[in-house]
């Protein structure tokens, strides 16, 4: 039997059940990811398995640096031969690391590859996958559409054209819907030098000068109205030190001033206008419909060296701490929803330490006059825990405080055209661990509560809840 056979990780048959008859052919509502909406328009052809695989993949960068890989066959300049067959040094001894099985299921699905990738084989790998992308064509929309893709949620910078958005909408042979998500994480990083650029980048686009935060909320509203009129549904925030302190508007001005002379700021008035700002922020998507999505708990490039050399996301990031999650959290919701404008919200935790924390606090906001079932999510598990255990604990930690029937389920949150195997690796995941429940007497073995279920949190929940 090979590695990865149409049982695998099911490990009961409740399991192998549910996923072979509910979930595994399920359509992929992939609401957040980093694709580039430039290849997906202009239909990109990749020119072999290293451009489709290792570019832009700080997951596989990383453990390549942990094998010993010298950074020239990583981020450099050496050949795609000789960076795929690092790559295939390193996948052969990455067991126990979910890239493992990311990288076998991949090889499968992708190519009909079944062996292993080793040192060894590595080139027949490598011109094997190279033939089958230049005999199928695989292009950028071709992957999305052979993964059974309906809906793609890319990550914009506010500034953003969107006009490869606009050319996706006019494709009349790419039925995909590819939309827009609003992601003002510059504009949120005031006392920081991306700030100002940011005001800068924001002045090119809209031709007015910025010096008051009321001015520059002026300009992010016109351009939430571009981005809403591109079919955008989410806005996503990633925020490192998750922070909350009540302001003035005048304290805010003050602040603002502050940071256009460069000036350095406090912490409190950090706190302050990041506040103010994802209150305000949360009021425009709630006018819109829109899903505000938070991802925080990471400490960023922390390879000073690395970071001159390569630039940032390139797998230099940690797990952050921090002291005070459950006040800044449960205060943050509170005050917009004392304001009456909570939009539908998902908030992801990188830590897991604070996983109950946060679960447990999204479960204070759910009551809402729209009967929006599971109103305030407890997003899946990111980054560091996308893998088999961190999904575990994010499942139950969320059933434990809320319903798991409501669940939004797995997104991608990648760069790559073929990481849509993280879906089934998820849906397999969470059969076997249904199916666990079921055997153990925990969970009712009832056919149309479990296909209900399971067909929830792998799709129909993510349309319902993204539905404009």
């Amino acid at each position: 039997m090979t590695f990865i056979h149409e049982d695998f990780m099911l490990q009961n048959e409740k399991a192998k059940k549910l996923y072979h008859e509910v979930a595994k052919n399920l359509p992929i509502f992939d609401y957040h990811c980093h694709l580039d909406p430039k290849q997906i328009a202009e239909d990109h052809r990749f020119e072999n398995i290293t451009e489709l695989w290792l570019s832009g993949d700080h997951y596989k960068w990383r453990a390549m640096r942990a094998n010993g890989i010298p950074e020239n066959k990583i981020t450099g300049n050496a050949s795609a031969e000789e960076k795929f067959e690092a790559w295939a040094q390193t996948a052969e001894v990455s067991i126990g690391n979910p890239l493992f099985h990311w990288t076998q299921l991949e090889l499968k699905k992708y190519f009909g590859i079944e062996e292993l990738l080793t040192g060894e084989n590595w080139k027949e790998i490598y011109d094997k996958a190279n033939g089958i992308i230049r005999e199928k064509e695989l292009t950028a929309q071709k992957l999305i559409k052979e993964s059974n893709v309906e809906f793609v949620g890319t990550t914009d910078n506010p500034t953003d054209s969107l006009e490869f958005h606009k050319q996706i909408e006019e494709l009349d042979d790419f039925a995909v819907t590819v939309a827009p998500s609003f992601r003002p994480d510059e504009a949120l990083a005031i006392g920081e030098d991306k700030f100002t650029t940011f005001l800068e980048k924001l002045y090119k686009v809209s031709g007015n000068s910025v010096s008051t935060y009321q001015e520059m909320m002026k300009e992010m509203i016109k351009r939430i109205d571009l981005f809403d009129e591109r079919g955008t549904r989410a806005a996503d925030h990633g925020i490192g030190h998750l922070q909350f302190a009540e302001s003035t508007i005048e304290e805010i001005d003050i602040i603002f001033l502050k940071a256009l002379a460069k000036l350095s700021l406090t912490q409190e008035e950090v706190a302050k206008y990041q506040t103010r700002m994802l209150v305000d922020l949360a009021a425009l998507y709630a006018e819109r419909n829109w899903v505000m999505q938070i991802h925080f708990g990471a400490i960023r490039n922390n390879n000073s060296r690395m970071f001159e050399q390569i630039g940032p996301d390139a797998g230099f990031d940690s797990i952050n701490d921090q002291g005070n999650v459950a006040y800044a959290l449960n205060k943050l919701l509170n005050r917009i929803h004392t304001n009456g404008t909570l939009p539908k919200t998902i908030i992801y935790n990188l830590n897991p330490e604070y996983n109950h924390s946060v679960a447990s606090t999204v479960a204070n906001f759910q009551g809402n006059t729209e009967g929006i079932k599971g109103k305030v999510q407890f997003g899946a598990g990111w980054w560091f825990n996308d893998t088999e255990q961190g999904m575990l604990r994010q499942i139950e930690t969320l059933a434990d405080h809320g319903l798991l029937m409501h669940f939004v389920g797995m997104l991608t949150d990648s760069r790559s055209f073929i990481s849509y195997t993280r879906h089934d690796y998820f849906r397999r995941i969470f059969c076997n661990y249904v199916g666990e429940q079921v055997e153990l007497g925990k969970f009712p073995d009832n056919e149309k509560l479990l296909t209900q279920l399971i067909e929830n949190v792998c799709y129909k929940n993510a349309i319902h809840y993204f539905k404009k």
